[in-house]
């Protein structure tokens, strides 16, 4: 019976491993937000990969917890996996908004950073032109304070974007040895997930670092927003 079990936890172990990393490379939500964010924000090696972190505990943790109380209290699995379904979908929606508003504050920055010409005439009839743009005039605060909090609104997308895979496919099946098996191949999971999600971050931002993106650095912002909409629509409705 011990040797079944042992192999039994093998097998879920391994398991978790591959499915960790899978779900990870398959999702784009997992990373995409923070490479486009790192660049367009200007954010350090550092704190890429500190938010990234944080980001990846919140969301494999609130999977586990809720897999554990189910397990606990002896829910049924059919119900865990609807529950976690309905976060995803919620989820889903938020990166779809966030992009969607983090796009039209871009556009609108962009709008009120574009300089523009007056001319002025004086007595005499002499006249001169000056540019200017509209941006120190009319900076509007909610703006600026949508940006300082991002790394704020992409953990609470995180915690309620579920690890869909971890509860049905691996903590249900190893709780049918004992608790402790289900708390293992979880931390299995877990690493592997936020590893694989800080490599592929990681991978990128030392790749655009040796790109020159000076030509298009005025629409950064507007291109993290609408990449983050694209994924947020690819999660919604291709179901990665």
């Amino acid at each position: 019976m011990t040797l079944l079990m042992t192999n039994s936890l093998a097998i879920l172990s391994a398991t978790a491993v591959s499915i960790g990393f899978v779900h990870t490379i398959f999702g784009p939500d997992h990373y995409v937000p923070f490479i486009v964010l790192s660049e367009a924000k200007k954010w350090s090696l550092k704190k890429t990969m500190v938010i990234t972190f944080l980001c990846g505990i919140g969301h494999v943790l609130s999977s586990v917890i809720l897999g554990l109380i189910g397990i606990a209290v002896g829910i049924e699995l059919k119900k865990l996996v609807a529950v976690e379904s309905f976060r995803g979908n919620i989820a889903a929606w938020l990166i779809i908004a966030f992009g969607l508003v983090y796009m039209v504050i871009s556009i609108r920055n962009l709008v009120k950073n574009k300089k523009h010409e007056h001319v002025h005439f004086h007595l005499g009839g002499e006249k001169h032109s000056h540019e200017h743009d509209h941006h120190s005039e009319h900076t509007h605060v909610h703006d600026n304070e949508i940006f300082k909090t991002t790394p704020w609104i992409l953990f609470l997308i995180f915690v309620f974007g579920p690890c869909e895979p971890l509860i049905p496919i691996v903590m249900y099946p190893a709780s049918q040895n004992n608790l402790s098996g289900a708390l293992f191949v979880s931390l299995l999971f877990s690493v592997v997930t936020i590893s694989t999600m800080m490599s592929i971050v990681l991978v990128f931002k030392l790749g655009f670092s040796t790109i020159n993106l000076k030509p298009v650095e005025k629409y950064n912002n507007l291109i993290a927003g609408f990449v983050i909409f694209l994924s947020g629509l690819a999660i919604q409705f291709l179901g990665l």
